[in-house]
């Protein structure tokens, strides 16, 4: 009789194991990095808070003393840093990096500034979705930083209607 069935294991080979069965569904709550320089990055970022609800969240921001002020808990804070200040660029980029690897996010979203971008590419990197959220500060054009968002953001959004448009971002309305 013919056989269509080739191996190169041989005739008197053991039969193959069982393939493993897929791992049951995902049971652990999302877990959310919550990154914003101080002032008003910070201020908008604790507004979405409600969209975080039954998320595993970690707040970071740039100023200690913040996340108490806010009732933002469990949190970290990282070192601050911006584009005229670019000799602490590396130790922000080490302590961001550290903290991702040891938290493990599945999304990181940022308000901005540096520290966000930073956190938002190195998370991008391990598989995390990213989302920016441009300030409302930016009426008529994206932050510099946004505007680097763009290219590691899974979600890139502007609060301004005609912001998004000329810029391609994304609009679902204003935080403030």
């Amino acid at each position: 009789m013919l056989s269509l069935a080739f191996s190169s294991r041989g005739k008197h080979a053991e039969p193959r194991p069982e393939r493993p069965a897929k791992p049951a569904a995902r049971t652990r709550p999302t877990r959310v990095l919550a990154i914003a320089s101080a002032g008003g990055h910070w201020q908008q970022l604790m507004e979405l808070r409600p969209a975080f609800e039954g998320c595993d969240v970690l707040f970071a921001t740039t100023l200690k003393g913040l996340p108490q002020e806010f009732d933002a808990a469990p949190s970290i804070i990282v070192p601050d840093c911006n584009r005229n200040d670019v000799l602490r660029m590396p130790w922000m980029v080490l302590t961001i990096g550290a903290r991702l690897l040891a938290y493990r996010p599945d999304v990181v979203i940022s308000t901005g500034a540096l520290p966000g971008l930073v956190a938002l590419t190195l998370a991008k990197v391990m598989r995390a979705q990213t989302i920016w959220v441009d300030s409302i500060a930016n009426a008529e054009e994206m932050s510099m930083s946004g505007k680097h968002a763009r290219r590691v953001a899974d979600l890139w959004l502007s609060q301004w209607p005609h912001v998004a448009e000329a810029e391609g971002a994304d609009y679902y309305g204003a935080i403030l």
